[in-house]
């Protein structure tokens, strides 16, 4: 019989439970749910006697007044800057993660470096890998000259009272699922381990004005690794992203106090470490022969980045009585729609089609404004009839037919002016000074466009 103090809780979400099952409610996962006892103090505290402590009344002051801009701390690598929204701010924490092996440790010992000769004091504290073993990545980085304070250790609070002893003004943690509190009886990596040390690692960085990065792991599933509670307590969430059998990452924004989320930074591997890409536009176009049907380049947005890139689709006859729908890049259900709206509101045939949709480099794009281009696609495999090259398409298709305007269209225009584009289909109303626009309020016109 389970003692009244223990409490099964799902590694996988963090739920928690009175006694164990196989499948956990909360997330659907099987075999997550473990036994952990319960901490004897306050979740996420090192001492035993905070909940004895004398209350101290709150002073509440009032949202009018004076108040200061806050200071960033550039890195030195713009991406990475443009990714944070300008810079890292003091006192503030952010939490990394990606696929293992996408180049997450490279990318912060190439920051760590970076902000270290620019004269700031950086801690950077593996709890996965040696010295020795980070030196050699160093040597290999061009970055073994920078004076970045080295460690590495796993128990927090050995951690903690060096980092107070030392007093950085940037903390890197590679990762926080290796890391283990005394206070706990849990083990390493449970979601009790790693909410506890998240959690004074946060409570340090906020008292003493660090900032502080840290790494997370991911499950199959993409997600980072432990309780969602974790993704609450920092002030930017960030995933290190890449595309199999491709050279370049992306490191997205999914939640940022201090810039604005969705922004990314493009970076490309190479032997020397993560370069960055300062034209993604030109990294996700194809750059061959445009002369072909099903190609139209979307001129999209991401964060505050206009980026253009280019949209394929193939529609040809299926012997199939459901016929093929996969797409790549693009949100399956998105497609669905769209598929649908083309056939009722335009008269259009794709239900004897098989229809493939491809978004060229290995973007993913998650904007409405991609459906007006992604039907220039398809309507172009369906007549086999090439579209503009020098014409850009973004729009968001209404399930009316219609076709929608979206937000930021100048920065499109002045993106696709700069790598060399003359033309755009935008939606009706749209100005601009520096493109020819053809106008399309509804599907009816991009059908008629596409045909000639």
């Amino acid at each position: 019989m389970a003692r009244s103090s223990d409490t099964y809780i799902c590694q996988s979400c963090g739920a928690v439970y009175g006694k164990w099952a196989g499948r956990c409610d909360a997330c659907g996962e099987w075999n997550t749910i473990e036994l952990e006892a319960s901490e004897a103090g306050p979740p996420g505290s090192l001492g035993s006697g905070s909940s004895n402590s004398k209350a101290k009344k709150l002073d509440f002051t009032s949202l009018a007044g004076a108040s200061e801009d806050i200071p960033r701390l550039l890195t030195g690598n713009n991406e990475f800057d443009r990714a944070c929204g300008g810079g890292l701010a003091p006192g503030s924490a952010l939490l990394i993660g990606g696929d293992p092996g996408v180049g997450k440790s490279t990318l912060l010992l190439q920051i760590a470096a970076g902000l270290a000769r620019g004269g700031a004091n950086v801690a950077y504290i593996s709890g996965e890998e040696s010295s020795s073993q980070i030196r050699l990545r160093a040597r290999r980085l061009e970055a073994e000259s920078a004076p970045v304070n080295l460690a590495s250790a796993t128990a927090l609070r050995d951690i903690i009272a060096s980092l107070k002893s030392a007093k950085p003004d940037v903390v890197i943690i590679d990762s926080i699922q290796t890391l283990w509190s005394d206070a706990l009886p849990a083990a390493p990596g449970t979601v009790t381990q790693v909410r506890a040390c998240a959690q004074e690692l946060v409570r340090f960085a906020k008292s003493s004005n660090a900032i502080l990065l840290l790494v997370g792991h991911v499950t199959k599933d993409g997600q980072i690794a432990g309780p969602r509670v974790v993704e609450h307590m920092v002030d930017a969430v960030m995933y290190f992203e890449s595309e199999q059998g491709r050279d370049f990452r992306i490191l997205r924004a999914v939640k940022n106090r201090f810039g604005a989320a969705h922004e990314i930074g493009v970076f490309e591997m190479s032997s020397e470490g993560l370069k960055e890409v300062a034209n993604p536009s030109e990294l996700f176009l194809t750059g061959g022969d445009h002369d072909v049907s099903g190609a139209a380049v979307f001129a999209g947005i991401e964060g505050t980045r206009p980026v253009l890139v280019e949209i394929q689709a193939l529609v040809s006859p299926s012997t199939l009585a459901a016929p093929r729908r996969a797409v790549v890049g693009w949100d399956s259900a998105r497609l669905s729609m769209l598929l649908a709206v083309l056939d009722a509101r335009a008269g259009l045939d794709f239900g004897r089609h098989d229809v493939f949709l491809n978004v060229a480099g290995g973007l993913r794009i998650a904007e409405p404004a991609a459906d007006l281009a992604a039907a220039a696609a398809l309507c172009s495999s369906l007549f086999d009839t090439p579209l503009p090259r020098d014409c850009v398409v973004f729009g968001e298709v209404a399930l009316s037919g219609a076709v929608r305007a979206v937000n930021q269209m100048e920065a499109r225009f002045k993106e696709a002016q700069k790598l060399g584009f003359s033309g755009a289909l935008a939606p009706a109303g749209t100005e601009s000074d520096v493109l020819k626009i053809t106008y399309a309020s509804t599907l009816s016109d991009l059908v008629s466009w596409a045909r000639n």
